[in-house]
């Protein structure tokens, strides 16, 4: 058979397409197991999490040279201390080799024999010769065909999806361990007794109260933060407004305006004097911009000063507000704000006279009330409980001290 005919009837794309699309088989069921995974180990029936929980002991010192035994619990999602399996096919190498040998031998043998034989005498020496001749012929033919077919598959594990690991992280924020129960101990970790004892548990219970007044504290300065920032706020929405009208004065009122026609006024006075009137009004009218200009300059330097003071010292004005104790019935002119006086013409045009204080009737007057006395309260808050630890933290010191309590009941 010829080499060529050797490879007939091959199905190369089978040989090919076959390993591949187990190799695609193998990625589906591979997927499938981490998901199953995922579902029977991380999650409950009703799809809630299935956490572990670890119970474990500490025992921190007390000031009072006692210590603490503290029972602790911490649940921790099974998905976040189990491998999770998670392979994944890389690669996919096929190797088909085939290789024909063929080979052809021929002999060729005859086998004849003959025979001759002959003496000869030379003197006193007799020689005898003896002859044979063979021949031998045989043919030969052998072949040889092989073929080797290699399938390669490597596969890894890909570790920890990305979504998942998102959500891992999202659920170990959220882990915090608990307090089960606390013994109060000796300094060694024994039981205390009488008086000790005694003395150990109000100190616990003080060194309790002293931290839900810190919480409470913490809370209520992010509550007074949080209005200083909105008083601050509406400060800047009326600033900017006056911003804005005395911005668009000192364009109306800009002397450079007039140079132009002046001097075109001018020139004509050189040949026709009796432009000159017309110059002089001109020339007037640009003097009076001028004056007004200067007015709007230093009306916008005073409303910018008195209001960028406040914004850097809002914090303060309203910590003395709270002090003082009173209520306050309207802006505090201890904020020192500057408001634009306007009046109108007779043209009824609306023109600024210059500077006033902060009073009712501006645009943003109604919300700075309501948010200073909004951070005037907060603050005041935050005050009584300031007052309210400094208290407790002398009621703890003088029972770490040995002093009696108050009778809270007289």
């Amino acid at each position: 058979m010829a080499i060529a005919e050797q490879f007939a009837g091959l199905q190369m794309d089978q040989l090919i397409g076959g390993p591949l699309s187990a190799a695609a088989d193998a990625s589906a069921l591979l997927a499938n197991s981490t998901a199953d995974f995922i579902k029977r180990v991380g999650f409950d029936k009703d799809g809630k999490v299935q956490n572990v929980a670890f119970g474990y002991q500490r025992r921190p010192p007390n000031e009072d040279g006692t210590s603490t035994l503290d029972e602790m619990k911490v649940s921790v999602p099974m998905l976040a201390i189990v491998p999770i399996p998670n392979l994944q096919i890389d690669e996919v190498n096929i190797l088909f080799d085939m290789e024909v040998k063929q080979s052809e031998r021929q002999e060729s043998a005859t086998d004849l024999s003959a025979t001759v034989s002959g003496t000869a005498n030379f003197g006193i020496v007799k020689v005898s010769v003896t002859g044979s001749v063979s021949s031998h012929q045989s043919n030969t033919r052998s072949s040889d065909n092989s073929a080797k077919y290699h399938v390669d598959v490597r596969a890894t594990n890909h570790g920890i999806p990305e979504g998942l690991a998102r959500v891992l992280d999202m659920m170990a924020a959220n882990v915090a361990p608990e307090l089960l129960s606390s013994d109060l101990k000796d300094g060694n970790g024994q039981n205390l007794a009488g008086q000790a004892k005694a003395k150990a548990e109000r100190l616990k219970t003080l060194r309790a109260e002293i931290s839900q007044i810190e919480n409470r504290l913490s809370a209520a300065k992010d509550g007074a933060d949080a209005s200083i920032i909105r008083l601050k706020k509406v400060a800047d929405i009326q600033l900017n407004s006056y911003r804005e009208l005395l911005g668009r004065k000192l364009r109306e009122s800009d002397p450079s305006q007039y140079d132009e026609e002046i001097k075109k006024l001018q020139a004509a006075v050189a040949s026709d004097p009796s432009k000159q009137a017309e110059l002089n009004s001109k020339i007037k009218e640009q003097e009076t911009a001028k004056e007004q200009s200067a007015n709007y300059t230093q009306c916008l330097e005073e409303i910018n000063q008195s209001w960028s003071g406040f914004q850097t010292q809002a914090s303060d004005y309203v910590k003395l507000l709270a002090d003082s104790g009173s209520e306050p019935e309207d802006v505090s002119s201890l904020f020192a704000l500057k408001a634009i006086e306007k009046e109108t013409a007779q043209d009824g045009k609306e023109t600024i006279k210059g500077i006033k204080d902060y009073a009712t009737g501006e645009s943003q007057y109604e919300a700075m009330f309501a948010a200073q006395n909004n951070a005037v309260k907060n603050q005041k808050n935050v005050s009584d409980i300031e007052t309210e630890l400094i208290n407790k933290k002398t009621e703890y010191s003088d029972a770490m001290s040995g002093k009696a309590l108050p009778d809270k009941s007289a």
